[in-house]
């Protein structure tokens, strides 16, 4: 991570009240739409919506879903997505203070949810972090971000490297591979841009090592 949280947090809670309407690119709003689509919840899911920002993927997904709880380190960012969900008057969204790697949720997680927030922790910060979604258990992750189908670009708008760290795509499946999941879809939506759609299948004492010819 290229700034400490409280760096990123009091970033973003300076630019909330903005944030939305700053978020237009055809990429950004594409990739939001990707990431609804492919969580899918039914009516008895519960979502993790994490780096929730100002709830766009929490709300959207609400409608559908039994409970989603989105958290974020940005209080500014939280207080805009909380008046959102008053004005619309959804009552099954929670926000709250949390992070990828200390989420601050314990209960029943069936798919975790995240759009253009990942990219601004390191390579192992983001092992890390897919490590503790493994351990909710989900049966789904969607994750929307920066991500590098090619060779990087430090000039395309996607991202400012003096902030953000975005990794190659090989680096996430991987991350996502070592920790149990399957990748079901990957969409690009630019060459810096995508979706990721990876699944656990089984409960969590079947999802055990396939055994060697050793063993």
């Amino acid at each position: 991570m290229k700034k400490t949280i409280d760096e990123h947090a009091a970033r973003f809670s300076e630019a909330a009240s903005s944030y939305d309407d700053e978020q237009d690119s055809t990429e950004y709003l594409a990739c939001a739409d990707l990431v609804v689509e492919n969580a899918a919840p039914d009516a008895d899911d519960v979502v993790l919506d994490l780096g929730t920002g100002t709830g766009a993927i929490a709300l959207a997904l609400a409608p559908d879903a039994k409970r989603v709880v989105g958290r974020d380190i940005s209080e500014g960012m939280l207080a805009e997505a909380r008046s959102k969900a008053e004005a619309a008057g959804i009552d099954n969204v929670e926000f709250g203070e949390g992070s990828f790697r200390e989420p601050n949720y314990d209960g029943q997680v069936d798919i975790v949810t995240s759009n253009f927030a990942m990219h601004h922790l390191s390579d192992d910060e983001k092992r890390e972090a897919i490590a503790i979604i493994a351990d909710l258990d989900p049966d789904r992750f969607v994750l929307g971000d920066v991500m590098f189908f090619g060779e990087p670009d430090p000039d395309e708008p996607f991202y400012s490297p003096e902030v953000d760290d975005p990794a190659t795509v090989g680096l996430l499946v991987d991350s996502l591979t070592d920790e149990g999941f399957v990748l079901t879809g990957v969409e690009r939506v630019h060459e810096q841009v995508g979706v990721l759609v990876a699944e656990r299948y089984g409960t969590a004492s079947e999802r055990v090592s396939i055994p060697t010819e050793d063993e």
